[in-house]
């Protein structure tokens, strides 16, 4: 967690968000580098667009309060056939079960 902390904070301070850089953030935490997970979080990070990363972020954490009425979406479905609600079913647990982004470092 560490690893993610320094990364956050080399990014909000404008900084480039290298191996070496995230490295000495923890040494000088008093924290012991892992230079493995070090790698694959840079390597991530540096695919991704952090600023939309923690924008949607922010706005997960907002969505519970605002997703209460989930009831309507049932009724959408009285319409379609059984296999295609099987087919959305499957689809969605997919997605549940997929790690992305840096879930995939922690899972």
């Amino acid at each position: 967690m560490e690893n993610v902390y320094s990364a956050l904070l080399l990014y909000a301070l404008g900084k480039d968000i290298s191996d070496d850089a995230v490295e000495k953030i923890v040494k000088a935490a008093g924290g012991s580098p892992d230079k493995a997970q070090i790698k694959t979080l840079v390597k991530a990070v540096g695919e991704m667009n952090l600023k939309e990363v923690l924008a949607s972020a922010t706005m997960m954490a907002a969505a519970p309060v605002a997703a209460a009425p989930a009831a309507a979406p049932a009724e959408e479905k009285k319409g379609r056939g059984k296999k295609e609600e099987a087919k959305e079913e499957k689809k969605e647990e997919e997605k549940k079960e997929e790690p992305a982004g840096l879930d995939a470092l922690f899972g």
